[in-house]
């Protein structure tokens, strides 16, 4: 390939065409001040480094300002650019994982009735929560983050599925484990596989 070929349509190029073009425009803008401001006593003009220092305030403000809104738009649209990502992944490790997460929903589901019949209705009742958050996370409904709290699954979901009523006694019931102190009774464990039905059929 010729060392002189130059890419025209590189981001380095689009980036250097986008600050000519802002320059030339905050020059045009501040040439319009200039011309707008009362007519000065002779010998008086804007000093140089005072619109130097007008340009750099301009630029410091606006790049503030292009965090903001993108650091706004990253926190609004995280959550559905990662499951587009999962979804447009590769296909033989999509199938790979969705095969293992399977499995391990089924290892929860299993493991939850053992607890069930031990007594331990508190482990059994998480493991059903467990499972549903591994099925969340192979349906690309919610993908799994340690940091994502059961309040913020809840907000998540009501925007992306038509029945919330499963989801929010599982996740209730998984605060009452983990926040409260009431006992936690073969009731609570049946209405958890009961929802737990209502979103994965078996």
């Amino acid at each position: 390939m010729p060392t002189d070929t130059f890419e025209k349509t590189s981001w380095s190029w689009q980036l250097s065409q986008f600050q000519q073009q802002a320059g030339e425009w905050w020059e045009y803008q501040f040439y319009r001040f200039e011309q707008a401001l009362p007519e000065l006593p002779t010998g008086w003009s804007i000093s140089p480094r005072l619109g130097e220092l007008l340009k750099f305030l301009f630029w410091l403000v606006l790049g503030l300002f292009i965090v903001w809104v993108g650091w706004r738009l990253w926190r609004e649209f995280s959550p559905y650019i990662y499951s587009w990502l999962n979804r447009t992944g590769n296909l033989t490790d999509f199938r790979v994982k969705t095969r293992s997460s399977e499995s391990s929903i089924a290892l929860l589901l299993e493991r939850s009735q053992e607890f069930y019949r031990q007594g331990n209705y508190r482990e059994a009742c998480r493991c059903v929560y467990l499972a549903m958050l591994q099925q969340l996370d192979q349906k690309a409904i919610a993908p799994h983050k340690l940091s994502r709290t059961d309040g913020e699954y809840l907000q998540l979901l009501r925007s992306s599925v038509t029945t919330i009523q499963p989801y929010e006694t599982l996740i209730t019931t998984h605060e009452q484990l983990c926040f409260g102190n009431a006992e936690i009774l073969p009731d609570n464990y049946e209405q958890c596989r009961q929802a737990y039905r209502e979103i994965s059929p078996e």
